[in-house]
């Protein structure tokens, strides 16, 4: 059977980088991000470019960079086609080039690091990106890989110290993207729009500009700003049709304008394509958990039936709607073992929802707390705290739901007419313990 990729977490999807397998979309809904498919790439191409580096292997097979080439290709379809089992094959490719060329093999290294990423391996992400920044402290690659692996270990300090360096080595789409990530984590959305229109400026191709488009639509929609979203949404479908986030950017600003049948008709549509759990979690909170989204629901579980049985990193999207609409104790258990693997402000929230979600507040806020520790002006992380705060008693459980909806009043379909019912309610006097 072939294995499924995850698609967790958010963060800064790159057109060429392996970004696209790392994070996803935050936590929350907005981030496309580097788990997740590259965006417009197509699977005839993407399969082309695998046979085209394994008959370069086969012309030329002692040559260790033809094999880290390969190791390269075998990732990027594993992107493109969801499927895990790639990842085997790319690090056979890079077993090979390594066997050619043990010292100072810089792309293999590199290519280690990009599959230790797509794992979920952070640590072993790190140990690879600063083992290829000493070797080539002029070179990208190892600071993009370096920088995704101290975003997913949740030290963003360090993470911004790889992203700058970045910058100053190769100043384009990759840096840029990875910089308007870390300034929007970190509570700087202006400065992180500026940093996507760079990107969009220095995109060299189609796939590029629709990345940037979508992101700062992302950008515009987090700041309840439906219009200005909508049109950055067309233009990255205008310049690849079919993005996906384009179209799940679209779907959603369709249901804010009052024609919520047809949204999902056209999530329904875009998860026929890419069954990602963010999109299929979306048709779900649109239709509001019920029978009109059954098969999305049937999708979702199926996935998640898949992950307990292989185990593997979790994309908190799943982890979300499992605590929301499955089982909460599941819940909790997918992401305490995502925390032990990656302990970025995403996964903090996450598993802080479930736990929440299985009754367990006193230690949920706590996780909803450091969700909360970069100052990200993320709607759906303050709408989980408040309610978290809300159902223990304290007083500034209120004061975060007004925010989440002062942020965004479309953050979610689902939670935010829940937020709005909180504020109309008096706080639980005592506190839910475990």
């Amino acid at each position: 059977m072939r294995r499924p990729i995850s698609v967790a977490g958010a963060a800064v999807a790159v057109a060429g980088s392996m970004a696209g397998l790392l994070f996803l979309g935050p936590g929350t809904e907005n981030h496309p991000t580097a788990n997740a498919p590259r965006a417009g790439a197509a699977p005839d191409a993407v399969a082309l470019a695998v046979a085209t580096a394994r008959r370069r292997t086969e012309r030329y097979p002692d040559d260790p960079t033809v094999w880290s080439g390969l190791a390269r290709a075998e990732v990027e379809q594993a992107r493109v086609t969801l499927d895990a089992g790639r990842l085997d094959a790319a690090d056979e490719a890079l077993r090979r080039s390594l066997a050619l060329q043990r010292k100072d093999n810089y792309a293999a290294v590199t290519g280690q690091g990009l599959v230790a990423n797509a794992r979920h391996e952070f640590a072993d992400g790190r140990k690879f990106g600063l083992s290829a920044t000493r070797m080539a402290p002029d070179r990208a690659d190892g600071y993009a890989v370096l920088a995704d692996a101290e975003i997913q270990l949740g030290d963003y300090p360090a993470a911004r110290s790889a992203v700058q360096r970045l910058l100053d080595i190769a100043p384009a789409g990759a840096a840029y993207s990875r910089a308007a990530y870390d300034l929007e984590t970190n509570g700087r959305p202006k400065d992180a729009a500026i940093a996507l229109g760079k990107a969009l400026e220095s995109a060299a191709t189609a796939d590029e500009r629709a990345f940037a488009e979508a992101r700062l639509g992302d950008l515009a929609w987090n700041e309840g700003a439906v219009d200005r979203a909508e049109w950055r949404f067309r233009r990255a479908v205008d310049a690849v049709p079919g993005h996906p986030y384009g179209e799940a950017g679209l779907a959603k600003v369709q249901a804010v304008r009052g024609d919520p049948a047809k949204a999902l008709d056209m999530y329904r549509r875009l998860v026929a394509r890419t069954p990602l759990p963010q999109f299929l979690a979306e048709a779900v909170e649109l239709g509001g958990g019920g029978e009109r989204v059954r098969g999305e629901r049937a999708a979702l579980d199926a996935q998640v039936r898949l992950l307990r049985a292989s185990g593997g990193p979790v994309d908190p999207h799943l982890a979300l709607y499992v605590a929301d609409h499955g089982d909460p104790e599941v819940a909790v258990r997918l992401m305490r073992g995502e925390w032990k693997r990656a302990r970025s402000v995403i996964v903090a929230d996450a598993l802080g929802w479930a736990l929440h979600r299985a009754g367990r507040d006193a230690e949920a806020v706590g996780y909803a707390r450091q969700a909360a520790r970069t100052g990200w002006g993320n709607a759906l992380f303050r709408y989980h705290r408040g309610a978290i705060e809300h159902a223990l008693g304290l007083p500034e459980g209120d004061r975060h739901l007004r925010e989440a909806l002062a942020l965004n009043p479309h953050f979610s379909p689902y939670h935010a007419p829940l937020a709005t019912r909180m504020l109309k309610q008096k706080p639980q006097q005592k506190n839910r313990q475990n």
